[in-house]
């Protein structure tokens, strides 16, 4: 048991000491907040976890995200989640993260490092530099642009001679089909017959 226990405590650890890419930082007034990846390349996302907020909502702003993150509770309470995308066009540096909630700015703070995307021999995904403001009016007029711009189907034609002759005959099958059975109701013994 104590030899289970153990293992367990030196796989744990091993775990902690080699997961670099998320770090929780300490702030001042007892708050962390963790960033995953703790450095991206520019138009990466991010994710933000805090601990400290006593509300269930807060936000958390950098230099270095296209717009502010909103933070919300997530299931592993009592931590706030967000998401946050890195701007395509930030320099590569260390950003300060910093998180408002229960009405105080900057109750915890944190750091983010962008790296070089040519660096990192990948090249960032392509995002906005700016918050994005979306609504469904594009969508619903290329839509209408489309419902007029497709072209007209053409008519339907009924069926030709083909089918008809082949319809034909499957009710001749049919027909002969139902004549052969009521033939033989009438010659089997226990029916009646008729002089």
């Amino acid at each position: 048991m104590r030899a289970g226990l153990l293992a367990v405590g030196i796989a744990g650890a091993a775990v902690l000491v080699t997961a670099p890419a998320a770090a929780a930082q300490a702030a001042e007034g007892g708050g962390t907040i963790t960033v995953t990846p703790r450095s991206a390349p520019a138009g990466a996302e991010v994710d933000l976890r805090v601990i400290g907020c006593d509300g269930v909502t807060g936000s958390a702003s950098s230099a270095a995200f296209v717009s502010p993150a909103r933070l919300a509770p997530s299931a592993d309470d009592p931590t706030l989640f967000a998401e946050a995308r890195v701007k395509s066009s930030a320099v590569p540096e260390a950003y300060p993260v910093s998180v408002t909630c229960d009405g105080v700015e900057g109750k915890v703070t944190g750091t983010l490092r962008v790296l070089d995307g040519s660096a990192a021999g990948a090249s960032p995904a392509p995002s906005p530099t700016a918050p994005v403001h979306a609504g469904g009016g594009g969508t619903a007029e290329r839509q209408a642009l489309a419902v007029h711009r497709a072209p007209a189907a053409a008519p339907s034609e009924g069926p030709g001679t083909r089918h008809a002759l082949i319809g034909l005959g499957l009710a001749a099958v049919a027909a002969v089909a139902v004549a052969v059975r009521s033939v033989r109701r009438r010659r089997s013994p226990g029916s009646p017959t008729r002089r």
